[in-house]
C-alpha cells in the first residue's frame, strides 16, 4: 500500500526525516502547536504523527516520518519514509540531523537527495554542539551540499522562525536547491546511463529516475513491490528483470 497524507486544496505537503533520537518531534511540536493528530500508517501499527501550520497566509501540512537511519528499507519504520517521500512527492523534506555527529546522519540525508530535490537540512540540536566545544561552518556545509541548512536547538526555540522562512521559499519556488549527487563507480555509472532512458519512461515527471534505476540495480525488492503497487503496471517489472537477467548473462 502506497502511504500518503490528505491535504487541503493550496496547503503545501512538508515532510520531516531523520534519524532517531535527532529531535524531530521537538521540532514537530514547535512547529504545530496544538494543531496536530497521531493515528496509524494505512495497514501498520507505526504512529503517523501529522499538523498544520500557517506562514505568510499559506497552510503547510507537516508529516512527522518514522526515525530511519537508511531509505534502504529493513524495517517497517524505513519502508514508509522511503515509500512517503518516494511516492507521496511532498513539495518539502526537512532532513533534521544531530549537529553532534553529522557523519552518521548525513547518510540519510544523501539517500534523500537521490530522491528529491526540494530539500532542507535542519542542523538541531546545535547546544548540544556548543557544550561538546563543536564549531560548524554552515555557510560551508550549504555550499558543499548544495541545499539550505538551518541551525536549530528546537528545546530552546533558536532558528525556528528560519526553518519556516525557508520552508516557505523552497515550497513555494522562490528558492529551488541543487543538492549533491552521490557519485558511484564507473561500473554504476554505465549502468545508469543504460536504464535510465528505461525509467524516465515510467517516471512520469513524478518520480526520480535516477532512484528507481539504483534500486532496480541493487534488486530491492520491496522497493520493486512499491514501484508496482504504485505504477500498477506489473509488466514494467518483468521488463526490468529481463533487462537484468540479460546483462548478467553477458
Amino acid at each position: 500500500m502506497i502511504l500518503s497524507a490528505e491535504k487541503k486544496n493550496n496547503q503545501f505537503t512538508v515532510a520531516l526525516a531523520g534519524n532517531p533520537n535527532v529531535g524531530k518531534s521537538t521540532i514537530f511540536n514547535a512547529l504545530t502547536g496544538l494543531h496536530q493528530h497521531t493515528g496509524n500508517w494505512p495497514g501498520k501499527t507505526v504512529d503517523n504523527a501529522q499538523g498544520i501550520y500557517e506562514h505568510q497566509k499559506k497552510s503547510f501540512l507537516i508529516v512527522d516520518l518514522p526515525g530511519t537511519y537508511s531509505l534502504l528499507a529493513h524495517t517497517v519504520e524505513e519502508q514508509i519514509a522511503r515509500d512517503y517521500l518516494c511516492f507521496a512527492n511532498p513539495d518539502v523534506t526537512v532532513v533534521v540531523l544531530d549537529a553532534t555527529c553529522l557523519e552518521r546522519n548525513l547518510n540519510l540525508a544523501l539517500q534523500v537527495f537521490e530522491i528529491t530535490s526540494k530539500v532542507i537540512v535542519c542542523l538541531n540540536l546545535m547546544d548540544e554542539a556548543t557544550k561538546k566545544d563543536l564549531v560548524i561552518d554552515v555557510p560551508s556545509l550549504e555550499r558543499e551540499l548544495g541545499v539550505p541548512v538551518v541551525a536549530t536547538a528546537a528545546r530552546q526555540g533558536m532558528g525556528l522562525l528560519e526553518l519556516r522562512k525557508k520552508i516557505f521559499q523552497v515550497a513555494s519556488g522562490s528558492l529551488q536547491p541543487s543538492p549533491r549527487q552521490i557519485k558511484y563507480s564507473s561500473d554504476v555509472e554505465n549502468a545508469l546511463k543504460e536504464l535510465l532512458p528505461l525509467v524516465e519512461n515510467i517516471a512520469n515527471n513524478t518520480l526520480s529516475p535516477r532512484w528507481i534505476a539504483l534500486r532496480l540495480l541493487d534488486g530491492d525488492q520491496s522497493f520493486l513491490r512499491s514501484l508496482s503497487n504504485y505504477l500498477d503496471i506489473y509488466q514494467a517489472s518483468f521488463q526490468f528483470q529481463d533487462w537484468e537477467e540479460s546483462k548478467c548473462a553477458q
